[in-house]
């Protein structure tokens, strides 16, 4: 990536999450760190998506917040905008009017949120630099047709299907508890309340494949992939506009796109499995809302300070939904998005013929 590019990219989305109180500050240094190491990749795809799925998850969180703000319950005291996230702090108070430094609600994201979506895709950069150094986009060896190059056109399939995967998963996540049906929870297809861990929606469902499949255009827009005229694919679509009736490689295009699309879709089911199973839905007895906590954490069926904690009748308000309580939200995500990172480049392998070793 062209550092005159990234730089001042990067210093923007530095400035428009310390403005708008989207991160904390050791959030917005990891995640300044994050983006740099993307930016030293020869291609501009890892960089691109970093910025895609900042752009596409921080508008699916404002879009209609005030609503996701009555659905579940913050145990901080704050709106309790959902963010698959559980607590071990005390009880629950009424939602407090949003402040600048948790916009619309939302609690700014910590550090450890950062790097469990973007983590691996981040150790990718770095490997591939290991291997390649940090080149030149220009040099043959970025240029070359996708497949060719093994060991980079791995670690770039690693880098797609984790941004399809997170993307999905974020964009489910946000827009599927705005859906006017209740969620079911995945394992037993049972009704839950929103903001369930591993509970899942149509609306859901579809907005994540929506953005898997963003994730898939602009990425094969970007690739240094090759149809059968020896054309890149920025090239063909170039070509393909000006004379539709030659669609020649357009189901190469569209089948990329498909398949880039449908693996990030499996990733946010496969996020609500691990969830419905691994994780913790702690739900309050008095509202029937799901408690959450701020930047993934959990929360305890029984707070630490009973008497804070009690219904009126001396017993305790909150009930375990659904779960277990074995790893939390951040966990989670980056337990999905390794193994669709990993997925993805074993897949690669095998469509290429390339064996694993050759990374």
């Amino acid at each position: 990536m062209q550092p005159l590019i990234a730089a001042p990219i990067t210093l923007l989305l530095v400035y428009r999450s310390y403005t708008h109180g989207s991160l904390t500050i050791p959030g917005i240094i990891t995640a300044a760190a994050t983006a740099t190491i993307h930016a030293l990749h020869p291609s501009p795809i890892p960089f691109t998506l970093l910025v895609l799925f900042f752009l596409l998850g921080t508008s699916a969180t404002k879009v209609k917040h005030e609503v996701k703000a009555t659905l579940t319950l913050s145990s901080t005291g704050s709106s309790g905008v959902h963010s698959h996230s559980t607590s071990n702090t005390g009880h629950e108070k009424r939602p407090k009017e949003p402040t600048k430094s948790t916009a619309g609600g939302q609690e700014p994201r910590s550090a450890i949120q950062v790097l469990a979506n973007s983590g691996c895709v981040s150790l990718l950069c770095l490997l591939h630099i290991a291997i390649y150094g940090l080149g030149n986009t220009t040099s043959a060896k970025t240029t070359a047709c996708l497949g060719t190059l093994p060991a980079r056109d791995l670690i770039l399939a690693g880098i797609i299907s984790n941004y399809a995967a997170v993307t999905a998963d974020t964009l489910s996540s946000e827009l599927g508890i705005l859906s006017s049906h209740k969620p079911r929870l995945i394992t037993t297809l049972r009704e839950v309340p929103p903001g369930t861990n591993g509970g899942v929606t149509g609306a859901g469902l579809f907005a994540g494949l929506a953005g898997a499949i963003i994730i898939g255009i602009v990425s094969v827009i970007m690739l240094p992939t090759c149809s059968t005229s020896q054309q890149s694919w920025s090239e063909f679509l170039y070509t393909f506009g000006q004379d539709a009736s030659q669609p020649e490689g357009a189901a190469d295009l569209f089948g990329l796109v498909l398949a880039i699309g449908s693996w990030g879709a499996l990733g946010s089911v496969l996020d609500s499995v691990l969830g419905a199973l691994l994780q913790a839905s702690v739900v309050d007895k008095r509202t029937g809302k799901v408690v959450e906590a701020p930047n993934g954490g959990r929360v305890l069926v029984a707070a630490k300070k009973i008497g804070g904690d009690e219904d009126g009748t001396g017993k305790p308000s909150r009930i375990l939904g659904s779960g277990r309580d074995i790893l939390d939200n951040n966990q989670i995500n980056f337990l999905m998005a390794a193994a669709m990172t990993v997925g993805g480049i074993w897949l690669a392998s095998l469509a290429w013929n390339a064996p694993l070793r050759s990374l």
